[in-house]
């Protein structure tokens, strides 16, 4: 059965020859008449070669169709693995894990996530590079892993690029900077000023070599011109607990984990990393405000599936995810967070891409921190 139907009336009668042999394009009332009234008035006998031409060119033309056009209306048919390349607890996991439940309920398939944590991102953005093309694995991915580890690695084993589609940034995320009670610094002037007088003795974690927070805090040394120590964590969730139990001084790192721990007195917020303020934390100024002008560090969360994926499960997943973050219960849920919804096309991810790509290669250099 013949189930693509190309074109209008319009464009078939404008094919169609007269029993002379002469073209019926042009004749204005056949366009808007009927099928058989058009036949009866032109005298319009259809040959049995444009019968056949015909059903071969429509034919064509839903083959070309059909690789984008059905296997997007189709997409999925069986459960979607998203791999978090960090480990449970952290923000990235906590806001893939919101998110996952109204995918599921939207595509009526399961949707797993699938916490693949260690070296910086590397080893589940590697699994994810090299995982059939097919849209049903995929990877929520970082700063850390598409922006950050190809400055800072001399081997990196996957490309950013060539390895991966981009489908959509989901949100941008709010860093803050914090320490230990037991830290006497109560803003980031008093840390600053603190460092300065025990240069080599404060240390800050991060969620990994590579991450956002170990370049936020690499920045911080930059622009605030004092001499910390990098603890790197297999995670944000490992990096927080080591902070509250007072193993290391301070971190910058993505708010959704650290706000239970601000409320309940564990950390200290000092300073947020954005350009503005976090209205949840409305009395904790923006490193900008408290002396350090060019500090903004902000984290960020994507979808990528691996290269090769057909471009109509690529749209399926951007529409399906950008209509799931802009829902009204969901929305809420990630801005009480600290996340910034976006939902934008690829275009306009691939461009963000590039951008954040050419900012922390500039941090990479002018701090040095390469790992081999």
């Amino acid at each position: 059965m013949l189930s693509c139907v190309l074109g209008t009336d319009e464009t078939r009668d404008s094919t169609m020859r007269t029993h002379d042999g002469r073209s019926s394009l042009g004749r204005a009332p056949c366009l808007r008449a009927s099928w058989a009234q058009c036949s009866a008035r032109n005298q319009v006998r259809p040959t049995p070669g444009w019968i056949a031409g015909t059903a071969a060119s429509i034919g064509l033309a839903c083959a070309l169709a059909t690789p984008y056009a059905a296997v997007a209306q189709a997409f999925p048919v069986k459960p979607v693995r998203i791999v978090v390349p960090y480990p449970a607890g952290g923000p990235t996991d906590i806001i893939s894990r919101l998110l996952a439940k109204p995918l599921a309920e939207r595509w009526a398939q399961p949707v797993l996530i699938d916490n693949r944590g260690g070296a910086g991102g590397i080893i589940g953005t590697q699994a994810v590079a090299k995982s059939p093309p097919d849209g049903y694995t995929l990877l929520w991915g970082t700063g850390g892993t598409h922006a950050i580890n190809p400055a800072l690695y001399r081997k990196l084993p996957y490309h950013p690029q060539r390895d991966f589609a981009p489908i959509t940034l989901v949100a941008l995320g709010t860093n803050v900077l914090v320490v230990h009670p037991s830290v006497p610094a109560a803003s980031v002037g008093a840390l600053i000023k603190l460092a300065r007088s025990q240069p080599g003795k404060l240390n800050f974690a991060s969620s990994g070599n590579g991450a956002t927070s170990h370049l936020a805090g690499e920045l911080l040394r930059i622009l605030a011109k004092v001499d910390t120590v990098h603890v790197p964590f297999k995670g944000a969730a490992p990096a927080i607990v080591a902070l509250a139990g007072g193993e290391v001084d301070f971190a910058i790192l993505d708010l959704p984990a650290l706000l239970p721990h601000i409320r309940a007195g564990r950390l200290r917020a000092l300073g947020v990393a954005n350009r503005k303020r976090f209205a949840g934390l409305a009395d904790v100024p923006t490193l900008i405000e408290s002396g350090l002008p060019e500090f903004e560090a902000s984290s960020w969360h994507g979808l990528w599936a691996p290269a090769g994926t057909p471009a109509g499960v690529v749209e399926a997943l951007n529409v399906a995810l950008s209509a799931v973050i802009k829902t009204p219960h969901i929305g809420e849920q990630m801005v009480a967070m600290g996340q910034e919804i976006v939902g934008n096309a690829v275009e306009d991810f691939e461009r963000f891409l590039r951008a954040e790509t050419s900012k922390w290669a500039r941090v990479v250099a002018q701090a040095g921190a390469r790992v081999d």
